[in-house]
């Protein structure tokens, strides 16, 4: 199925042309080298392809993992992107302009990289839409669904963590999640506000796929790295840091026929 295509009219042009204004500073920006890992696109050691996480992940649950893992941009440690990463949830009173500029570049990327990252996990378009459960248990929706929601024109898979299991846990764990029904044949683009070993979203992916999830797509916001000397960050910036605001509704990934890629109306 594909996407249908609205005209473009001026009120969506001008919502896009101002979310683009925001943009002010360019990100480090993940792409494919050999000094990177083939599935986060963080550092490797010469001579291989994925990072050691990564490869302890493809080991333990083969056929299990995330289709396609797409991370927006890199948080370097002490950078504006890695504190806006802590602060959106933090409940503090800039926590809302922290937020919305994670939104704003989170919706910025789908729109100009989405259709890239649904071919890569062998799909044509999401159905539905999943978030990696906080590690901190929460109550209520997690604050990355919370913000994302009212811009996503897609059916929400539950996902909770199991009784026991630890919310900490760095390694890979195929019994951490447990995903809904509405996971069965499904193809799921599961968003998570941060990387560092991949344990987490890799997990909620096996959950996912565990409940017959048929394709996984995980777009991760900040792919940690502990500072910009441990890896090549060339590469063509998209809009980076994004000044406080919020898209209106309807003008991003609106449309029950559209992918979540945001859309013109």
């Amino acid at each position: 199925m594909q996407a249908s295509v609205a005209p473009r009219s001026p009120r969506a042009a001008a919502a896009w042309d101002g979310l683009r204004a925001r943009c002010r500073e360019g990100l480090p920006v993940p792409h494919p080298a050999r000094e990177r890992c083939r599935t986060c696109q963080g550092p490797v050691r010469p001579g291989y392809v994925r990072c050691y996480q990564c490869e302890l992940h493809a080991q333990s649950a083969p056929g299990l993992l995330a289709d396609a893992v797409a991370p927006v941009a890199y948080a370097v440690k002490g950078s504006p992107l890695a504190r806006d990463l802590w602060l959106y949830k933090a409940g503090r009173p800039e926590s809302g302009a922290a937020g919305s500029r994670l939104l704003l570049l989170l919706l910025a990327f789908l729109h100009a990289h989405g259709s890239r990252v649904w071919r890569q996990a062998g799909m044509a378009l999401p159905s539905h839409a999943c978030v990696v459960p906080s590690g901190r248990g929460r109550a209520g929706p997690h604050p990355l669904q919370a913000l994302a929601s009212p811009y996503l024109a897609l059916r929400w898979v539950s996902m909770r963590p199991r009784p026991g299991g630890d919310p900490w846990a760095r390694s890979l764990d195929v019994g951490r999640f447990r995903a809904g029904p509405e996971a069965a044949g499904a193809e799921v683009l599961l968003l998570d506000d941060t990387w560092a070993s991949g344990a987490s979203a890799q997990s909620a992916s096996v959950a996912l796929k565990q409940a017959g999830a048929r394709a996984v797509a995980v777009v991760v916001i900040g792919r940690h790295v502990p500072a910009a000397e441990s890896l090549p960050l060339s590469g063509r910036p998209i809009p980076g840091r994004l000044l406080p605001g919020r898209p209106p509704p309807g003008h991003a990934l609106s449309g029950q026929q559209s992918c979540p890629q945001a859309r013109d109306q």
